[in-house]
């Protein structure tokens, strides 16, 4: 027992190897081995063995089979225990709880621990179990390509592959996609969140531009399309550290058997469209969920059913209307101008000369500012009208206190019939007719500036052409003028005669 306490002391104490331990006190290595590892599955610290008896220390050592017997029962828990970890509060201290309450003659804590974590290296559970379940959805495309071909022109045409997982079911998701840009990628993301049926807490992607503008370990810049995006789903985007691989090794353990399970048995096969090819990948994906895990009694999308499916959180009612920015100032009139459309939305009045974000999609524009969604409109795609809000308009609007619509029609019908039309116009195509009135007021100003019956010429000839706007009738004017004034000064008789004695004439210059 004195060479056992030495050896002990030795690895404990010295932290020496079986190897080095043989050297010094002349005992076989194989010898020393079995030794340590009985003491390390009794789970005794070294303390404690330092104080026992030679009768107590000699009883733990001959006690390894029962150990072992105690210890098979156990490993053939695991599996059951692998599966239950993933549910959300379950922790390995209280399968413990549970299990010495079943047995209540069974390993400690610590043999517990031990064995556990021993089974999950020595079996290759080709699952990990810290991994809660609903908690991450990892994401990356696969560095290998598939195609298809072009049926009119015989083309081949390269795809990316996406590849998403639920790490603690390893449920996965994968399809081509025509190339790796902001909307393909986001519309991938959006296939799978449907795909696995619910929405998990956090995206992981890996730190490409579609999705990450600028990686940071402490602070990482997120596309603010892609933000918008995980807002819609209630969900938050966690991208990878850069250069840390085992921040993704679930994602890219998944790429390699995509390639096994999916990219190698379709090798063969030709697709004639990227529909096709996508088929065929989920023929072979079904296939690849369905298969059981390696050393375990269920297959990934039974896993999913029974422990992850109902911890995502509620798919939203709609998909995600895929949106845009722009950023712009506010005009002095309090709008701004949505440039695809060239139609313009109110903001508040004390917002002009600021600037201000929109993000917009097919159906609103909401308009940001220092970060904060102020208003959203329904969209209106009608070029160069006015989406205004009432309560936008400052109270003392600038023209409210000296002017009204019938002012600005007396004023329009003292200058003539054509511009009363031109300004009745106006006033009418504005759902609030202040808005109007700037413009009214430029045209009438005209008059004043070139004559108003050049002026009312220029209105009679927008009504015709149907080409009511400020810009075009004070362009309208000036040119009339000028003409006008062109034309009187070829009328303009001179005041020499034809002929005179001074007049050399052009035979002189010949």
């Amino acid at each position: 027992m004195k060479q056992t306490r030495e050896i002990i002391r030795l690895k404990y104490v010295c932290d020496l190897s079986d190897r080095a331990i043989s050297s010094v006190t002349k005992i076989s290595r194989p010898t020393v081995a079995k030794i340590c590892n009985t003491i390390k599955d009794s789970g005794f610290h070294y303390d404690k063995i330092k104080g026992m008896s030679d009768s107590d220390l000699s009883s733990i050592i001959s006690e390894k089979k029962i150990v072992s017997e105690k210890a098979e029962i156990l490993i053939a828990r695991f599996p059951q225990y692998a599966i239950e970890l993933r549910k959300k509060g379950v922790t390995q201290q209280l399968l413990w709880e549970e299990y010495i309450n079943q047995y209540p003659d069974g390993l400690r804590s610590s043999q517990f621990g031990r064995l556990f974590n021993r089974w999950k290296n020595d079996k290759k559970i080709s699952m990990h179990i810290n991994h809660k379940a609903g908690d991450k959805m990892y994401i990356d495309y696969a560095g290998h390509k598939m195609n298809y071909i072009n049926r009119k022109t015989g083309e081949v045409i390269n795809t990316e592959i996406y590849v998403a997982i639920l790490p603690a079911s390893q449920l996965t998701y994968v399809e081509a996609s025509s190339s790796q840009n902001q909307e393909q990628f986001m519309r991938s993301t959006e296939r799978a969140i449907w795909y696995f049926g619910g929405v998990p807490s956090a995206l992981v992607p890996d730190n490409l531009k579609s999705g990450v503008i600028k990686a940071s370990i402490y602070e990482p810049e997120i596309n603010r399309l892609f933000a918008d995006f995980a807002d819609h789903y209630r969900t938050a985007v966690v991208p990878t550290r850069a250069r840390k691989p085992k921040d993704k090794a679930h994602v890219e353990n998944a790429v390699k058997i995509c390639y096994r399970r999916i990219f190698a048995p379709l090798r063969n096969d030709k697709f004639y469209s990227l529909e096709e090819l996508n088929e065929a990948i989920q023929i072979k994906l079904e296939l690849y969920n369905n298969k059981k895990l390696s050393n375990m009694t269920v297959s990934r999308r039974e896993l999913f059913e029974d422990v992850e499916k109902g911890e995502l959180n509620k798919l939203p009612v709609e998909r995600y209307p895929l949106k845009h920015t722009q950023d712009v100032k506010v005009a002095f009139n309090y709008h701004v101008q949505l440039k695809e459309d060239k139609h313009y939305y109110s903001v508040p009045y004390l917002l002009k000369g600021k600037e201000v974000r929109v993000i917009y999609d097919d159906r609103n524009v909401a308009i940001y500012s220092d970060n904060i969604r102020i208003v959203q409109h329904k969209r209106n795609r009608s070029p160069h009208k006015y989406t205004t809000i009432k309560e936008h308009m400052p109270f003392n609007h600038r023209f409210a206190d000296n002017w009204d619509p019938e002012k600005i029609k007396r004023w329009a019908e003292s200058i003539g019939k054509h511009t009363l039309w031109v300004v009745c116009y106006i006033l009418d195509s504005k759902k609030y007719p202040e808005q109007a009135y700037k413009s009214c007021m430029g045209i009438l100003g005209q008059a004043k500036k070139h004559g108003g019956d050049f002026l009312e010429l220029a209105c009679r000839k927008a009504s015709n052409l149907e080409r009511v706007n400020y810009k075009f009738i004070c362009d309208e004017v000036s040119r009339i003028k000028d003409q006008y004034e062109k034309d009187q000064d070829d009328k303009q008789p001179s005041l020499l005669p034809e002929i005179h004695e001074n007049v050399r004439g052009q035979e002189y210059y010949n």
